[in-house]
This record gives structure tokens, sequence and C-alpha cells, in this order.
């Protein structure tokens, strides 16, 4: 039996350029959708899948959304505190598939935090529907928040123990 692998900064290296690498997508794509798209006007890509530029003032499917001024400062500071458990974790983590689905995570929560503090509101600007059935806009933070969920789930709920190691 080989002992446990001891996390190191070192070692997560890889994991923040993986986590910045994120948050450099999400925000060029973001600056990109409000540069060249219509406000609130689909633009069709696929039969399933729209552009479409919106501004969220709330947290994932515009909950908790709101005109007060002070929304934008407490979910960011809310998603700061987040991005700091994420990062813990992340740095104590042993299992590498984990720590990769929290990176993804922590580059994704930076970026939509990063646009509440500079715009006061997260650009969405994905859209995907089926008939009239649209799913809530979101945009690539969004995307490897879930990506990194996904990653994480399956690697504690669907592996075996021996497999972990």
């Amino acid at each position: 039996m080989t002992p446990p692998k001891k996390t190191s900064f070192k070692r997560c290296i890889p994991l923040f350029i993986m986590s910045v690498f994120v948050l450099f997508m999400d925000q060029i794509t973001k600056w990109l959708a409000v540069e060249n798209l219509p406000l609130h006007t689909p633009v069709p890509y696929f039969p399933f899948f729209n552009l479409f530029l919106t501004y969220n003032k709330g947290v994932s499917f515009s909950l908790f959304s709101s005109t007060n001024p002070l929304t934008p400062v407490y979910l960011s500071l809310m998603g700061l505190l987040i991005c700091l458990i994420v990062l813990y974790w992340m740095i104590k983590e042993k299992d590498f598939l984990i720590q990769t689905g929290l990176a993804c995570i922590l580059g994704g929560a930076i970026g939509n935090i990063i646009d509440r503090i500079r715009l006061g509101h997260v650009v969405d600007f994905l859209d995907v529907y089926y008939k009239t059935h649209h799913w809530p806009a979101f945009n690539v933070a969004d995307s490897f928040i879930c990506l990194g969920a996904f990653i994480i789930f399956i690697r504690i709920f669907f592996t075996k123990e021996e497999d972990k190691k």
C-alpha cells in the first residue's frame, strides 16, 4: 500500500493556471458578447441554441435578483467567501480529479464576481432551448462551474474507493 500523496502548493500550480484560463475565457467571451450582440434580442445559431445577451442581477437563474444597489456587494462578498472555501479545499485535496473540478469552479466563480464588482450584474449570453422552452441564459463561467461540480459528483459517487488512490 502506497502512502497518500501529500498535497503541496507546487502541485496546485497547474490547477491555478487552469482557473486563470477559465477566468480568461469567461471574460473574453463576455466582452465579445457585450460588444457584438444586441441586448435582449436572440441571435439564432443552431435550431436549439441562440446567442442572447442579458444581464443577471442575481445568482444562478436570476435567484435573489434585486434592484437594491447593495445586492451586487452582498453577492460578491458571498462569492468571495465561497471562492476561499473552494481554494482551501483545492489545496488540501489529494485527489487530482476533484482538484480539477474545484479549479473549474474557482475560475468560473471569480469570473462572475468580477462582473458583479465591475458592472453590478453578470453578463449572460448563451441560450439553449427546445421549441418554446428556454433554459435560463448562462455564460462560460456558469458552464465551468457546472462542469466542475459534475466532475466532483462523478468522482465522489461513481468511483470505487480503491480507484481513487
